[in-house]
């Protein structure tokens, strides 16, 4: 166990520290750090608690609704976000990926406007990812993150300027066993927020940005009024003007699309917009009201962004952004480069490009891309219909989404055997590699995330729970998940190389899949398996 001792009262580190991750666990960040916990832990326990009244009240039958109390912030046609920040006026095509040294090389080498740095769902939070994610992303921002591996070269371009830097920590529910303050585990949001905001800030000035941030997995507007809190707090802190940070905010939750423009206004001295969260959002909806047989979903390919809640979701986050004069970001596009069939990569690219096509035309002011090779494609898609910088001036007036086409599950599709065992393999396969420490797993060519394992895992549980019937005339029952769950795994193990994780993902994915235990997050049922505290940890 190191401890930072005699220095900083009743803060303990619990994970190895290495000599270059030293920088980042400096005395006086562990202090800032340490504060940060003080100050806002309490409240954060608080919202996750609301969390759970909320739903309980959902299971009781309670509709989610446009909040009467905060009926005066939305009639209010005076009120704006937070002018563009220098580096976030354009933001046509941004690649988001994890923080390892490799990808935060490629990711600012590519030929988009913004780069994502993850935290959160494609990165696996060991101790060690976090921190020397943290060094990666210290040391791209000075310049001095390239190396060598196996011969080759990993280097920044210097014939350009470099895509603008935002990171995103982790949600308000995770924790940071590594780090503890007074006996409590850090929050993760925090420790990601503060180990980068302290570290950086003041230099991503000086380099003509400033610290940006995408907020995820928030469900109200008091978690945004936290961050907007730990914000003005950092920045007074270190003595920068308030404003400096901004951040996007990821609605991907049912619940935060009825109060997107309270989360603007909470936010709006640091607001730079919202975003849609495409699978994150499926994934809530189906966790939210999976007592709700109404709110059945089919086979998660039928679930698109045009069926009716989804086109709901969209249309009334670009007018309710571009109202307050921020930017209304679109989804990922998570489709990888299909190399050995040119047919078969011609028509992923070309549903690409549709998508594309679709947000710009919606109004996005951007859009989302997982590979460098498809930023390509995304921007000949939105240079050629979005000449201007971003789309904000287009109001989108003629929108009027209610609450009940938020919460119209009517769509077409069905319910299949295929569609179970994909879910079982994309499930237990983004759980075996979050256990190997891998955040972002290739899977049939596209790029599954935390996410996407949350919408196979709430698919199944919920066609378990109602007992539906696939179009093959099979009722989906807790032994008909568990006993594909076991072919669908020894044919996945077969597979891999010795050392793999499989079994140990199928293990906890089983109790996930039968319509009877459900846990929060499939990321805080596993992470526990990745906690390495105490033994031979460095002294700070």
């Amino acid at each position: 166990m190191a401890t930072i001792g005699d220095l900083i009262k009743d803060v303990q580190v619990l994970g190895r520290v290495q000599e270059p991750q030293r920088k980042i666990l400096t005395k006086e960040c562990c202090a800032f750090l340490a504060t940060l916990h003080r100050t806002f832990n309490a409240t954060r326990k608080q919202l996750l608690h609301r969390r759970v009244l909320r739903q309980a009240e959902i299971d009781k039958g309670v509709l989610p609704d446009f909040l009467p109390e905060t009926k005066h912030i939305r009639d209010n046609d005076t009120w704006r976000g937070a002018d563009p920040a220098p580096g976030l006026v354009d933001r046509r095509v941004e690649i988001t990926g994890p923080i390892d040294r490799k990808m935060v090389i490629n990711a600012l080498n590519a030929d988009v406007w913004t780069y994502m740095a993850d935290f959160e769902d494609s990165n696996s939070p060991t101790w060690d990812n976090v921190i020397t994610g943290q060094v990666n992303l210290y040391d791209a921002i000075r310049r001095q993150v390239d190396f060598k591996l196996n011969g080759k070269d990993y280097k920044l371009r210097t014939d350009r300027a470099l895509p603008t830097l935002i990171v995103r920590p982790r949600g308000w529910h995770l924790d940071e066993k590594h780090f503890v303050v007074d006996g409590e585990p850090i929050s993760g949001a925090l420790f990601d927020f503060g180990c980068y905001f302290f570290h950086n800030a003041k230099q991503l000035i000086q380099n003509g940005h400033g610290p940006y941030f995408y907020l995820p997995k928030m469900e109200s507007h008091l978690e945004a009024r936290l961050w907007n809190d730990v914000f003005n707090l950092s920045q007074d802190t270190i003595r920068i003007p308030r404003g400096t940070i901004r951040g996007t905010v990821l609605i991907e939750t049912i619940l935060a699309v009825f109060e997107m423009d309270e989360i603007i206004y909470e936010l709006r001295q640091h607001s730079s917009g919202l975003n849609c969260g495409r699978w994150d959002y499926i994934f809530s909806v189906i966790k939210k009201f999976r007592n709700n047989p109404q709110f059945v979903l089919p086979d998660r390919s039928a679930v698109t962004m045009t069926v009716p809640f989804m086109e709901a979701y969209v249309k009334l986050l670009i007018k309710t952004c571009h109202r307050r004069g921020v930017h209304a970001m679109g989804g990922m596009a998570a489709q990888i480069p299909i190399k050995d069939n040119e047919e078969a990569n011609k028509k992923a690219m070309a549903g690409v490009y549709a998508d594309k096509l679709r947000e710009v035309r919606a109004g996005h002011d951007g859009t989302w891309v997982a590979h460098p090779a498809l930023a390509k494609i995304a921007s000949e898609v939105f240079n050629q219909h979005m000449p201007t910088p971003n789309q904000i001036f287009k109001r989108r007036e003629d929108v009027s989404v209610t609450a009940m086409d938020l919460l119209n599950m009517n769509m077409p599709g069905t319910i299949t055997e295929d569609g179970i065992r994909k879910n079982l393999e994309i499930g237990v396969g983004y759980m075996e590699g979050w256990l190997r420490a891998v955040g972002c797993v290739p899977i049939n060519y596209l790029m599954e995330d935390a996410a996407t394992a949350e919408v196979s895992r709430s698919q199944l549980w919920q066609w378990a729970k109602h007992g539906v019937r696939t179009v093959e005339g099979k009722k989906v029952t807790k032994e008909l998940n568990l006993q594909l769950l076991k072919e669908v795994t020894e044919k996945l193990a077969s597979k891999a190389p010795a050392g793999n994780k499989y079994h140990l993902a199928a293990r906890y994915f089983a109790t996930q899949i039968t319509g009877e235990d459900y846990a929060d997050f499939l990321t805080t049922l596993l992470y526990n398996e990745i906690v390495t505290v105490g033994g031979a940890a460095a002294k700070l």
